[in-house]
């Protein structure tokens, strides 16, 4: 009788976990054919230009989150490539520093569509021409910059990186700018405009004539609800998450919400740890860090700073990257002991907001972002590699084709129609 029940135990469980198996084989199935079909687009990646060289480029496998191999491993169709700019003195050598800097970024991404790989990425200006990339199975780049510092004060620069294929520009980053207070106000309540200065406001006059997407993901809030008074058309966040799950300054809080559904933009969940869940965030790394900076002064190699590093010139920067991944590469098995007790923050604490922003605002408003290259990244959607467990979270969680289309993409691509045809109504009048 006592073996009789035990082999009726072993039956069971044995059915319970092929069954399981059975289920999540299915389910792992069912995201492969959505992840496949839809449009996926990453709206925040940045670039380093020494990444842009006849050498060494993207058609590589380099040591960067994005680039073509690990966008096709992980059906990343398109990547906004980021002019970033880190702000710095509102002066004539500042916007001159500035401006350089920035252009060499768009030269840097027209090299890689126009002259390196051509035949394997376009670049896209339009939601068409995304499309028409898609369907002629080539991956697509796209052009967002953050920080309009390098402007100066000339407004007929908006223009100029329109023309090089701008198609979204924040007003601000880390910092106050001459064109709009930071939310790094918030830290000292230190404000320079209260908002936006005036040259700002009329930045986003411009923006709406020439149809570029105006993107509030770092101005202070003041200056977002500025934005969404004086604009024509609808704004983006293009990497920002839900204040109200993860209270940091970089996040939207839920009176901006209400103004992403109240005047039909969108906001781009962004996969950066820290804007997930800063708890848990710090306490990883803060361990982390430990076993880094132990293994460093082992090797005699100084680990430095997220800002520390912002302020290194291109080629110091790549010096210190090649040392610090030897660094990295030296502490794996101490970093994989680590994570078995003290985890980073993953894929199901990044779409714990997507779902908040979906049921907060609806599911036409929310859309998905990494901040590759730019500090992003969790465990699960590490790099571009890995982009389909986003979507296999989304399937656990119930989404349909329809919502995880809109979520990949399609909202995207609607608000920038809509802004597109906001400027040609202006142009014509």
């Amino acid at each position: 009788m006592k073996f009789t029940l035990i082999l009726m135990i072993s039956i069971l469980s044995i059915h319970s976990i092929y069954s399981q198996n059975k289920e999540q084989s299915e389910m792992w199935k069912k995201a492969k054919a959505i992840h496949e079909k839809v449009i996926t687009i990453d709206t925040h990646d940045d670039i380093n230009i020494n990444n842009f060289t006849a050498n060494r480029n993207y058609t590589q496998d380099l040591n960067t989150q994005v680039n073509l191999p690990k966008m096709m491993d992980g059906c990343l169709d398109v990547a906004w490539f980021i002019v970033y700019t880190g702000q710095g003195e509102l002066n004539e050598a500042g916007y001159t520093a500035a401006y350089k800097n920035a252009i060499s970024k768009f030269e840097a991404i027209h090299r890689l569509t126009e002259e390196i790989a051509p035949d394997k990425i376009g670049l896209a200006t339009s939601s068409s021409e995304v499309r028409k990339l898609v369907n002629e199975g080539k991956l697509v780049a796209m052009i967002g910059v953050e920080n309009a510092y390098p402007i100066g004060e000339d407004l007929s620069n908006i223009e100029k990186f329109y023309d090089l294929g701008a198609r979204y520009m924040s007003l601000a980053h880390n910092g106050h700018s001459q064109l709009s207070d930071s939310n790094t106000g918030e830290a000292d309540n230190v404000w320079l405009h209260n908002g936006l200065s005036e040259l700002g406001k009329e930045a986003i006059s411009e923006m709406n004539r020439l149809g570029i997407m105006i993107d509030v993901s770092h101005p202070s809030k003041e200056a977002i609800k500025q934005m969404f008074e004086l604009s024509k058309a609808p704004l983006i966040a293009s990497h920002s998450s839900a204040r109200a799950l993860c209270d940091h300054s970089r996040n939207l809080d839920d009176e901006l919400l209400g103004l992403f559904k109240k005047h039909g933009g969108v906001i781009q969940t962004v996969a950066f740890s820290s804007y997930v869940n800063t708890n848990k965030h710090n306490a990883y790394y803060a361990a982390v860090n430990a076993i880094y900076n132990q293994e460093g002064e082992e090797s005699g190699f100084m680990v430095l700073s997220r800002d520390s590093i912002r302020s290194l010139d291109e080629a110091e920067k790549a010096i210190y990257e090649e040392d610090y991944s030897k660094i990295v590469n030296k502490s794996s098995q101490k970093i994989k002991e680590l994570r078995q007790t003290n985890g980073p923050v993953d894929v199901s604490d990044y779409v714990n907001h997507i779902d908040y922003l979906v049921e907060k605002i609806g599911i036409n408003h929310v859309g998905i972002s990494s901040d590759f290259d730019g500090g992003g990244g969790i465990e699960g959607w590490r790099d571009a590699s890995e982009t389909f467990n986003v979507t296999l979270e989304l399937v656990k969680r119930g989404y349909t084709e329809e919502e995880i289309a809109k979520l990949w993409g399609e909202n995207l691509l609607r608000v920038l129609d809509e802004v597109e045809a906001v400027a040609k109504e202006i142009q014509k009048s």
